[in-house]
């Protein structure tokens, strides 16, 4: 991650989620006849500052990008408080409490509406993605065990039809989360179809946010083709050793190389040594001798050739209605599984390393919209259902928080009185810069 895709996600990416977060609460103040004193992109001290519109509303940049915010004409706060009759008729803590609750859940209801919105115009615009079907497993990993096989594709997960292998990746993590058995169905490479069941004791033991990917936890890794070679590159050691574009690698020192990831990791764990490479060119058999290079940054072995490695490749694509329906159920999962994440951090069963900041969120922003369009609309969608659960958590100083008094004065039938609010408010803005200063710490962390 670098300064680019942190500057690029925090301009193209989080500052634009944030706006129209802030934008929610903005129009519904309007339309339920609240005066808005200012409307703030970032938090802290103003540096600049414009007045529009009727209300004369100031539209400012705060100084610190973690955020924003929209103050409106409030009573309880004497920066904000009416300042002439006119102004008291339309004062925030004046207005009924359904107002009040419809204002507060506007934007975290924008973030989530905006999600929807980005996921369902992939499914109907189509995307490529990494198909399903698994490469080669170990016959000691879960997968194996549980009677799976290379080259077959996984069409559905706990009777959830998965079509691509993010879909794939979603349901697995889900029932890893959950505790529960993975019943996967499959078609064959052969032909026909079958179930293979991994039991919820193996799906408690894996963990959904170490350094390995709970798909490679189990064996399950994209199909890939026959390593053979696209490019081979000046003054490298398979130059040397004669090889040419069209090889087809199959054997290492007489091992069967099955795809490019075997090739590409024997080579990396035979720098200096002299490897036996069986090849086909032209159909026919080929034995060359190449010696790996060391690489003076990492002290893998390299080779420097380009051998083809991408998966197989389905579109996913869906009509405007089955669409926006795809999208709802993929903002409603997504939503349940950041809290079950959010619950597993508070038990202790998931590292708190996890909580991220503005930096690392803007990073993976940059990083996607350099990995293409769709790749950086599935970001974005991803950041916005993120702000808008987030922002919905029972914490004071947050969008949750406020609808927690306001339900609980609509099941009393009173407001909460000022001195409990004023202790809650206290507690959760300490609360928050805990949280803030892990994020941030946890950010820089993953920076430097």
């Amino acid at each position: 991650m670098t300064l680019k895709y942190i500057l690029f996600g925090f301009l193209l990416g989080l500052g634009p989620l944030i706006i129209l977060h802030e934008l929610g609460h903005y129009w519904v103040a309007r339309l339920c006849g609240v005066k808005v004193r200012r409307f703030s992109i970032g938090m802290g001290r103003v540096v600049w500052s414009r007045r529009f519109g009727p209300d004369q509303t100031e539209w400012a940049v705060s100084m610190l990008p973690l955020g924003g915010y929209v103050k409106l004409v409030d009573s309880r706060d004497p920066s904000t408080a009416p300042l002439d009759a006119g102004e008291e008729a339309r004062e925030f803590t004046r207005q009924n409490v359904w107002k009040r609750i419809a204002i507060i859940a506007a934007g975290p209801a924008v973030n989530f509406i905006v999600a929807i919105v980005l996921m369902a115009g992939l499914f109907m615009a189509g995307k490529e993605e990494p198909g399903t079907r698994l490469r080669a497993m170990q016959p000691d990993t879960p997968v194996y065990v549980a009677g799976v096989r290379g080259g077959d594709a996984v069409t559905a997960v706990n009777g959830q039809p998965v079509a691509a292998w993010g879909d794939l990746r979603w349901e697995v993590v889900r029932a890893v989360l959950d505790k529960r058995d993975a019943e996967l169905t499959l078609r064959g490479a052969g032909g026909g179809s079958y179930r293979a069941v991994i039991p919820a004791a193996v799906m408690a033991r894996l963990n959904p946010e170490g350094d390995v990917d709970v798909m490679k936890q189990l064996g399950m890794q994209m199909w890939r083709p026959r390593p053979t070679v696209d490019e081979v590159i000046p003054g490298g050691a398979a130059a040397r050793a004669g090889l040419q574009k069209g090889d087809l690698a199959v054997a290492i020192d007489g091992k069967p190389v099955a795809d490019a990831v075997d090739f590409i990791e024997a080579v990396r764990g035979a720098a200096g040594r002299t490897l036996q490479l069986d090849v086909l060119r032209g159909g026919q058999p080929l034995r060359l001798p190449i010696t790996p290079e060391r690489d003076p940054a990492t002290g893998a072995g390299i080779v420097k050739l380009k051998v083809a490695q991408v998966p197989e490749m389905v579109t996913v694509k869906a009509g405007p209605v089955d669409a926006v329906a795809k999208g709802a159920q993929r903002a409603w999962d997504g939503s349940v599984t950041t809290l079950k994440m959010i619950g597993k951090m508070l038990t202790g069963e998931v590292s708190l390393k996890n909580v991220s900041g503005p930096i690392t969120i803007a990073g993976a922003a940059g990083q996607a919209a350099d990995a293409g369009f769709a790749t950086y609309i599935e970001m974005l969608a991803f950041i916005s259902l993120s702000l808008g659960v987030m922002n919905l958590l029972p914490i004071p100083v947050l969008d949750g928080g406020q609808l927690l008094y306001y339900s609980l004065e609509v099941l009393t039938g009173r407001p909460l009185s000022a001195r409990v609010g004023e202790i809650a408010q206290i507690a959760g803005f300490g609360l928050m810069l805990m949280l803030m200063a892990l994020a941030v710490f946890n950010d820089l962390v993953r920076l430097f």
